[in-house]
């Protein structure tokens, strides 16, 4: 299954078509999307009959961020080991966790104002989390998350490396540095949900240039080994997201290092949920 937001409002997309979950369920399921993922297992039961007669045409580009208010935006830095190895560090021991302030959080299609400095990609299968919880064990993990979705962690590299500790959290968090989407797709959806591959592309004035590609099942933590540990200490919240990680190929670790030019669209491809498209102006 397949949902998200249309001009505000919790939709299931399929075919081109988005349903209005509260409309078509005569307001028995809220049109919040983090008031529907509260209710995840009422709303996985009333999609199995639900009425699609009321279904609008609908396009990447109509459609918001599958959560537009997430409460907490958890990232885990290197959780690839070509990452890793690129930045110079070793593989961690246990996640490093970092937060995105949900100010930042965008739709599928947009257009970022670039921030002075360096702006830089790193595609990311982010996870959405349904009812939620605390403590959740790990063979119950793959039960709290609702769906998982395409998503950019932009990243400006000057603040962000600000200081010491460094300014991780705010380098990360500018206008429109954490877009999403289009769809958010329920995990049995896939036909491995340990195992999903995605990479992004730039195109330029002079081509495309191939950046990013890998799949989840290389992650040192995987995502329901995530959903465990984040809830050990932080109850998981309706709405949650979860940026799993990045794997290697981002710019500062070129040479010479690369970053995002006004002009330049980004396009992020996720195998079974879609593709992101976000275009940067100066």
């Amino acid at each position: 299954m397949r949902f998200g937001t249309l001009k505000g409002r919790f939709v299931l997309v399929a075919d081109g078509r988005a349903l209005d979950v509260a409309a078509a369920s005569g307001g028995a399921l809220p049109a919040d999307a983090r008031a529907a993922l509260a209710r995840w297992d009422d709303v996985l039961t009333w999609s199995a009959t639900a009425d699609w007669a009321s279904a609008v045409a609908v396009a990447d580009a109509d459609l918001g961020p599958p959560v537009p208010d997430p409460r907490q935006v958890f990232a885990v830095a290197l959780n690839y080991r070509p990452h890793a190895a690129e930045a110079g560090f070793t593989a961690p021991d246990a996640p490093l966790v970092f937060t995105k302030f949900p100010s930042c959080i965008t739709g599928p299609v947009t257009t970022v104002t670039l921030p002075p400095g360096n702006v830089d990609w790193e595609i990311e299968v982010v996870a959405v989390i349904g009812a939620g919880g605390y403590r959740i064990p790990r063979p119950a993990a793959w039960a709290a998350v609702a769906g998982l979705t395409c998503g950019q962690d932009l990243s400006e590299r000057l603040t962000q490396t600000q200081g010491k500790p460094a300014q991780f959290s705010l380098g990360k968090s500018f206008p429109g540095f954490g877009p999403t989407g289009p769809v958010a797709v329920t995990p049995d959806s896939f036909p491995d949900r340990d195992d999903i591959g995605f990479a992004s592309t730039l195109l330029t004035g002079s081509g495309d240039e191939p950046l990013q590609s890998g799949r989840t099942g290389e992650m040192i933590f995987p995502i329901d080994d995530l959903v465990a540990r984040l809830s050990a200490i932080c109850p998981l919240l309706p709405g949650d997201l979860i940026f799993t990680g990045t794997p290697g190929g981002v710019g500062n670790r070129r040479t010479p290092p690369r970053f995002l030019r006004p002009g330049e669209t980004l396009i992020s491809r996720l195998d079974g949920v879609g593709e992101l498209r976000q275009t940067f102006a100066g």
